[in-house]
């Protein structure tokens, strides 16, 4: 059982772990414990009755919040020609084509978002190992295979945002910032619930969303509904 510090504890005694609550209180109060000392990040956890070692249960797509992530990601580029320029252009820090892709099989890891055109997969595949793991691999299903590099670029810098289940069937995404304003924070939690419960795939039976969960870095979960929460996102 690990130890809880005194600050955790009185974020429990504010929180009823026997509830449920609404998308709109649980945003609220998760804003409220966030106390730490620096901006804490604001965290969905949806968990969802798939079984991710079926193709047909995977649950994947890409959505730009409303509001952003607050976290402005570097984003690099492996493109060939023109390419390469209309990615500068379009805000991307770090750009290359066949030298580049040999720099990050050997190690180079600092960029937050990874975009690829088409015709240097060829090469860039062999990355798959160390970007993989890393959730950096560039794909067509998440949109950052495409030769629409300057769109791709410009939107992940405006918050564009990956969700995928993981093997435990969870999906787990930053919604924003401590410091967002809580009409901010709400919009881009029911922004994201909304494109996770629309990307259900035809193949589950039964019941989709079993369990939301929200909460700071440093903060105590907070329960949500699922029922009422698809009920406020299908309403919009």
């Amino acid at each position: 059982m690990p130890k809880r510090g005194k600050r955790y504890k009185a974020l429990l005694e504010k929180v009823d772990l026997t509830k449920q609550y609404s998308i709109s209180e649980a945003v609220a109060m998760a804003k409220e414990n966030a106390t730490a000392k620096f901006d804490e990040s604001l965290e969905l956890h949806v968990r969802l009755g798939v079984d991710p070692r079926h193709a047909d249960q995977q649950v994947r797509s890409t959505l730009v919040l409303p509001h952003g992530t607050g976290h402005t990601k570097k984003v690099c580029v492996l493109a060939l020609g023109d390419k390469q320029a209309e990615a500068q252009e379009a805000g991307a820090e770090i750009v290359g084509g066949e030298d580049l892709v040999k720099e990050i099989a050997d190690g180079r890891m600092d960029f937050d978002a990874v975009i690829a055109t088409p015709d240097i997969m060829k090469l860039a595949g062999r990355l798959g190992k160390v970007l993989g793991p890393r959730g950096l691999m560039p794909s067509a299903k998440a949109n950052t295979v495409t030769f629409d590099v300057a769109d791709a670029v410009k939107e992940i810098k405006a918050g564009r945002i990956e969700f995928r289940v993981d093997k435990t069937a969870i999906i787990h995404n930053a919604v924003g910032r401590a410091s967002f304003p809580v009409e901010n924070l709400e919009s881009n939690v029911k922004a994201l619930f909304k494109a996770i419960v629309k990307a259900r795939p035809a193949a589950v039976k039964g019941t989709y969303v079993k369990g939301v969960t929200i909460t700071s870095t440093m903060g105590v979960g907070i329960s949500i509904d699922p029922l009422q929460a698809i009920k406020d996102v299908t309403a919009e």
